[in-house]
């Protein structure tokens, strides 16, 4: 190191540890300047921890009262900047653990999440429904209605229905598609009426 470069950093050292120890004794201005000069340094290590700039900002302001509170606890005049920096990091992981984790807010989900209570109207919809279905159902012949019933009320699957009815799972499926389309003529000739 060059003695014009060793003065400089001396001379930086000895203003650092003397604005520190001003403050230390309650000078307000010194404070502030030693603010205004790691401000930059603290908001740096904390957008860095965070991700966020105005949070960052925030947590700034905190660190710079809390290192305001706290000065007189600093030992080593030097050591200020290490310091500042370890309350920053500090402060930054406490803030991350308390913070909320941030939920995605697109309609989608919250039209998924969002709780609606039936209405009556709902409900008296709901009924008719089941009834035009029930009448579809008794309008259809036997093995079509025996089918549907087995899958959609009993819940039975396609291997129970097949030893069921004796009949290839294939042919289940076969069945299961005629009777729905079966039923549903069946429905939009009761809406017609």
């Amino acid at each position: 190191m060059s003695a014009a470069l060793y003065e400089a950093d001396t001379e930086n050292s000895t203003s650092l540890e003397y604005l520190v120890l001003a403050a230390q004794a309650g000078d307000r201005e010194a404070f502030g300047e030693l603010a205004t000069q790691f401000e930059p340094m603290i908001y740096a290590v904390a957008v860095r921890r965070l991700g966020n700039h105005s949070e960052a900002q925030e947590l700034c302001q905190e660190v710079l009262v809390k290192a305001m509170q706290k000065i007189e606890q600093l030992k080593v005049p030097a050591a200020f900047a290490g310091w500042l920096r370890s309350i920053t990091v500090r402060m930054a992981i406490n803030r991350q653990v308390r913070r909320a984790p941030v939920l995605a807010a697109e309609p989608q989900t919250l039209d998924a999440n969002c709780c609606e209570e039936a209405t009556p109207l709902d409900a008296a919809l709901e009924h008719e429904r089941a009834q035009q279905v029930r009448g579809g159902l008794a309008r259809l012949g036997s093995l079509d209605r025996d089918t549907l019933e087995a899958f959609y009320v009993r819940g039975e699957s396609l291997i129970e229905m097949s030893a069921a009815f004796d009949a290839p799972i294939g042919t289940i499926k076969r069945r299961l598609h005629v009777a729905r389309k079966r039923l549903a003529r069946q429905l939009e000739a009761a809406a017609a009426e």
